[in-house]
């Protein structure tokens, strides 16, 4: 099973400027092999793989000596994006989506590196880089299996993560439970759980809102290209930092709670890219990132020997959980009244009950995924 963790290095000045010229020359790989791609389909109707703009960078280097500075690996794994971008823009040309064609990146926006299979070395607290040199690096938790992959990220506040792809030979299972839980995401209750409990909507960006807009102000009214603007910058970027930082760790903790607590954890299938076109809830829906809290439960569900059931959602809030009826209502009405049978329970409790019915449903069905359905 393949794992990432995620550690905070630490650079020193010198090497913080490596890594700087080795990430804008990768970006300049990036945009000639886009050109490349991009001119040839123009020219001559011709397609270029991943492996022909591969074999020219020994030629680019040539050109541009520079190039020797970076490892061999990083620069494969420049021309590789570049196909993964036009494969998925191919992809959403076939589905009928907006397109969307590879962007050429502009300075400052090439913000990572990676090492394929070589280039690395990791000893104890040091991290090793081809043509970088020795990094500190803080290990707050100890690898696992053996290391596949390595990529280093710069953040907009310049700060630098390392991220090791390693493969896990065996699982960690938890000891086994009966509990079984749905669960109804909302904006009012971040989360509406079939036992009755709720979980409360942080609100993070919400509560940063007025602190955010007060710092774009200040950032707007400087001039461009002075250290004041720069200054404000950098602040803004803290927030949007500290905001993103916040939710993250919402997110962890509540799956990771989750999973230690229940044996089938059921949530609704939504389409989140469709919800957010509604502007009326987009700020809510994307504050609350709900698919973050999906994600994070289903890969720690596969791990501890835990299932994760995704239910199809529709008419989970209409449907009664007692007697099986619609009682048709609009979002405005937050409490469930159920003419025939007379429930009167929250809206979204209703919901999470109806989530879980059709979760264990689904689970008792042959043929079906053991850890994400």
């Amino acid at each position: 099973m393949p794992k990432v963790n995620r550690y905070r290095i630490y650079p020193t000045k010198s090497q913080v400027t490596k890594l700087n010229e080795t990430l804008e020359l990768c970006r300049w790989v990036y945009n000639e092999t886009l050109a490349l791609r991009k001119n040839v389909w123009e020219t001559e109707q011709k397609r270029i793989s991943y492996f022909d703009s591969k074999k020219m960078i020994p030629i680019w280097k040539k050109d541009k000596t520079e190039l020797k500075t970076v490892h061999s690996h990083t620069l494969q794994d420049v021309t590789m994006r570049v196909d993964l971008a036009f494969q998925a823009f191919f992809r959403r040309v076939k589905a009928g989506e907006k397109p969307g064609y590879p962007r050429f990146k502009g300075k400052g926006w090439y913000n990572s590196i990676t090492y394929l299979q070589s280039g690395f070395s990791l000893n104890g607290n040091i991290l090793t880089l081809s043509k970088i040199g020795d990094i500190k690096i803080k290990k707050h938790r100890e690898l696992e299996g053996n290391i596949k992959r390595l990529t280093i990220r710069r953040t907009s506040t310049q700060k630098w993560f390392v991220s090791i792809l390693t493969d896990v030979d065996s699982y960690q299972p938890l000891e086994h439970s009966d509990k079984s839980i749905g669960i109804d995401v909302g904006i009012l209750s971040f989360a509406a759980l079939s036992d009755g409990t709720f979980v409360a909507n942080p609100r993070f960006y919400v509560k940063e809102e007025k602190n955010l807009a007060k710092v774009q102000r200040k950032h707007s009214k400087t001039e461009k290209g002075t250290p004041a603007r720069k200054k404000t910058l950098k602040v803004l970027r803290r927030v949007h930092e500290r905001i993103a930082n916040k939710r993250e760790d919402f997110a962890q903790k509540l799956s990771k709670t989750l999973v230690n607590n229940y044996g089938i954890i059921c949530f609704e299938d939504l389409n989140i890219k469709n919800m957010v076109k509604d502007p009326l809830y987009a700020k809510g829906i994307m504050d609350a990132a709900w698919n973050k809290l999906v994600t994070y439960t289903s890969y720690k569900a596969e791990n501890a020997g835990r299932k994760v059931v995704l239910v199809n959602p529709y008419n989970t809030s209409q449907l009664c959980s007692k007697c099986g009826n619609i009682v048709e209502k609009d979002t405005s009405v937050r409490v469930h009244n159920c003419p025939y049978c007379g429930l009167s329970i929250d809206r979204d409790y209703n919901a999470s009950i109806n989530i879980l019915r059709l979760g264990l449903q689904s689970d008792r069905k042959i043929g079906r995924c053991p850890s994400l359905q």
